[in-house]
Order: C-alpha cells, then structure tokens, then sequence
C-alpha cells in the first residue's frame, strides 16, 4: 500500500561519548534500529572505530523513507571489544530515540545520548544528518524536424520519435517515444524530460539512437530514418544554436548512390536540470502547515448520546480523534514551532448562538493554534459540552480560511511554507458549487485538502471531490490546475491498525507538494548539493 519515497541514507557523529575501556578509549559502533510493531529490528550499522570518544562513522546508514509513516528509529551507540556481531556482550554508551520525519525535516539532528534508565550518558551527543539516495537530474530536449520523406500515399507523414539507449550488453533499450504530429514533414515536437539514471546511466558518452517513424494506426509504422549520438553531442545544443543530425535510412542509403537523407533532425537544446523530490524541498527548509477543520453539525447527533459521531466513548476516543490522531501525528514531524490552528464548522457558538463556519476551537480567533496534536484534541474535547450542532454544512469557508494564508505565502515566491487541512465530516456537503469553486481557487496554491468521512453516509459529494475520475471543475468549468483532494472514508479503516489511515491519505502529499512547485519552477530553499558528473 505505501510507496518508498525515496532511500535515506544518514550520517552519524558522537561526541563525548562515556569511556568504558580501562587504559585506553571506547571503540564505538552506532546500530539503527526500526520499531516494527512494538519491537526494534536492526535496519543497520556503523563501522566500529577503535579508540575514539568523538567518532564520526564513515559508512552511511540506510532506511526507506515514507512521508505517511511514522517510523520510530533508535540509534544506540555501543563499546565494541570483540569479534562477535552480538551486541548483548558489549558495553552500551548510550541511546536516542526519534522519527525519521523529525531527521530529514532538520537539517542537523543533534541530540544528548541516554542510559537505558533514561539518564543522561555523560555529555555524549549524537548528530544525525540525512541524505537522499536519488539521482534527481533529467535530460530535458527539444527537438524538430524538416523535408522529413513523405510516407503516406495520400497525405504527409505522420512522423514521431523513438530514443533508445545502448545498454551494457549491446541491446537497444527505448527510453522514451514521443506523441505523434500528424501530417507534417516538419514537425516540432513537444519539449520533454527523461531521468538522467534512464537516459544514459549518468553516462554522457553511452551511445544514443534517434529513430524517426511514420506513424500508422494499424501498427505497421514505416522508418523513416535513423542516426546515433550520445548526451555529449545532445548538450552541444543550446537556445538559438541548435546541433543537427542526417535522418538516414539504411535501405535507401544502400540502394540509390544518389541518395543524401531522409530529412533533418534539429536538436533545438539539450540540459541537464535537477528534477527536485519531496525530500529535496523538506531538507531544504519547506515547512508544512497542518490545519484541521471539525464538522460540527447536527447529522452528527447529540454528543451526549453513544449513537452520536462526536460521541466520546469510556475509553476516550471517538473517529473524530482517531482521524486527528492519526494523520496529525505524522505531519506534525515537518512543522518546527508544532502550533496548529484547529476550526469547526456548523455549529451554534456562544455568546451569540449564530450559527459558524469557521470558529477556532479554543474560542480565541486572534490565536486559534494549539499546541501539537494533544493540543487539538484537548480543544476538541473542551468545545464539545459548549457549542450547539447546528447546520449547515458548508466546507468553502475553511478551505478559503486556508487558501488565503497560502496565497501570502505564495507572494514570497519561495518553497518555503505548505499547508495541508484535514476536514472530517459525516459527509451531508451543502454548498458543493462553492466548495468546488474554492478547491480549484487553491488548486493554484500550496496546499492540499485531506477528507476524511466519518459514519455511514453517502460519500458521493466527496469522492467527486476528490479528482480521481478526471479532473475536477468548478460551475464554470474552469479545471483544477493539480489535483489536491484526498478523500478517505473512515470506515474501511475501522478494523485497521491505526497507522493504516495516515499512510492513504498522506500518500498523495509528497507529489501534490512537488507538482505545485514544479509547476511553480521553485527549486528548495536551500538547494541540495549536485554531484557532478
């Protein structure tokens, strides 16, 4: 069900670690350990370095990483005086415990290492860093054509491009099949992208093969011509300077001595450019924003009564709080001052009983953050006893509350803020035209919408809401620019380990937060180190 995102790999330094070796220094070892339901699995370890109380550990440590998952790490550091791989015989020098969010959300980690009673190991400190394993450049080309051979008894040619790659053991490999223009021997096609990895292994000499097709709708499309280059030559290509290559059909070559080409291929410009992921803009300082919007209207039922949706059962829980539960958790990692503003929506507020679709849960509009998760559940069971469940049911309000603080944010024109709201209802959506309105409003914003649906309603609103089936429009038909809705209901996750609900509703964050800035052409803040080639 989860992607990996990406692989980490973290580099760790101690200092000041305890010395436990009479008449000479530790020789720590630093393990990783996962929590796996409860127990820690070895993920990973260190090398051990003899006599050293400030180590820095040159090999790197590995983890999958994924933005949905709360992955509890441990890193213990151990006194390393013999050859076996079991570290129960050897001294422990200390240990810390932490989220894999919390190291690539920091740009250093550091932290004082603990005893296994919860002391302090001395003055020892563990710095962790994080790295994504990715090579994030692409080849982005663009190329056209002219006097390409006429095909078609009736009509042009209908020409489209094939690049392949020559792998290691001399096969053709495509890499990438462009659209098809129709009817045109001079065609211009569309500006794309091939990862760097794909093109030629990050190899700028790997030969490359071009081949020009006439396209034919029962799949019998005719060559056209063909030439090979490699990455090197492509570069040579920049704007108004383009690199042109002979379309050459073997056949035709061979059999007429008059024969020159098939047509010209014009290679207008070839770079290299960094295709950024959700963790290059994280690492880079991108903080997420994780506001919750609570639906507090009268098809809920009475909160005093056990059939009521806002019902808190004996042992403190409710959906409402499993779903604040679940999702805050993993996005408070990536927000450093954990301050969350928390709103309902539908209810009859004091002093006044007017009916609100936007009333910070604390009752204080001027500062409607509470402090964590806890904080908004605290608030949330505060309010409740306080407010009357009213109606309607109206989403656009705190959609528009939100899309106007990433509006400012946007002015900066800097990845640096995004902002996810979490709306949980029971599902009976009353001003749908405006809700589709504001989603596609913020479409064009940093910012995503999470819907989790709570009770056994008819989630069709929502689940149209949600783009999946195509793109959602709003009354005028203008289209969303990106789909941003993820729409969830409760009730497929009722048996479910808890951690279930987070990791589908948060799948889709990392891409819809890499396609805005993308669309956008905002690099990271602090933009990662490129190796070169």
């Amino acid at each position: 069900m989860a992607q990996c995102v990406s692989r980490v790999q973290l580099s760790v330094i101690c200092r000041r670690l305890l010395d436990r070796d009479v008449g000479s220094k530790s020789d720590p070892l630093c393990v990783l350990l996962l929590d796996v339901g409860g127990r820690w699995a070895e993920l990973d370890r260190t090398e051990r370095i003899k006599n050293c109380q400030d180590p820095e550990f040159s090999k790197k440590l590995l983890v999958d990483y994924y933005f949905e998952k709360v992955q509890k790490l441990k890193f213990a550091v151990y006194d390393i005086d013999n050859k076996s791989a079991e570290l129960s015989d050897d001294d422990f020098l200390g240990a810390v415990e932490c989220t894999l969010g919390q190291i690539v959300s920091s740009s250093v980690f550091t932290r004082p290492l603990e005893l296994k009673d919860g002391k302090p190991a001395g003055k020892g400190t563990i710095t962790i860093t994080a790295e994504e394993i990715k090579d994030t450049r692409v080849v982005s080309l663009e190329i056209q054509a002219r006097n390409l051979d006429k095909k078609d008894f009736l009509g042009k040619s209908d020409p489209f491009l094939e690049l392949y790659k020559q792998s290691d053991a001399g096969t053709w490999q495509l890499v990438y099949r462009s659209e098809v223009i129709k009817n045109n021997l001079s065609p211009c096609w569309r500006r794309f992208s091939v990862p760097l990895q794909a093109f030629c292994g990050g190899d700028l000499n790997k030969p490359i093969k071009v081949q020009c097709s006439d396209h034919d709708s029962d799949g019998s499309h005719d060559l056209i011509g063909v030439f090979e280059t490699n990455l090197a030559q492509l570069q040579r290509a920049v704007d108004g300077c383009p690199v042109e290559f002979e379309c050459i059909h073997p056949e035709k070559k061979q059999k007429k001595k008059s024969y020159k080409n098939s047509g010209i291929v014009s290679i207008k410009s070839c770079k290299i450019e960094t295709d950024y992921s959700f963790l290059d803009y994280v690492m880079g300082g991108c903080q997420i924003n994780f506001t919750v919007g609570i639906d507090f209207t009268g098809s809920n039922g009475d909160p005093s009564s056990p059939d009521s949706l806002h019902y808190i059962s004996p042992d403190g829980i409710n959906e409402y709080l499993i779903a604040i539960w679940s999702v805050g958790s993993v996005v408070q990692d990536y927000d450093t001052d954990k301050l969350f503003p928390a709103f309902g929506f539908g209810a009859q507020v004091p002093p006044s009983w007017q009916v609100s679709h936007e009333f910070a849960l604390n009752f204080n509009p001027n500062n409607p953050y509470c402090q964590g998760v806890q904080g908004i559940v605290d608030a949330y069971r505060h309010v409740l006893p306080q407010i009357r469940l009213y109606g309607p049911t109206n989403f656009s309000p705190i959609i528009n509350h939100v899309a106007g603080f990433a509006a400012h944010s946007a002015q900066q024109r800097t990845a640096a803020q995004y902002f996810v709201l979490l709306i949980i209802t029971d599902g009976e959506i009353t001003d749908l035209d405006q809700t589709r309105q504001a989603i596609v409003n913020a479409s064009k914003l940093p910012m995503s919408i999470i819907i989790v649906g709570v009770g056994e309603a008819d989630f069709k609103a929502m689940e149209f809401l949600d783009g999946d089936n195509g793109v959602l429009k709003s009354l005028t038909g203008e289209p969303a620019a990106r789909d941003i809705v993820q729409f969830v209901p409760f009730r497929q996750f009722r048996n479910a380990p808890r951690e279930a609900l987070s990791q589908v509703v948060l799948a889709e964050v990392p891409k819809q937060l890499v396609s805005y800035y993308k669309l956008q052409g905002w690099p990271p803040v602090k933009l990662p180190e490129i190796k070169k080639i």
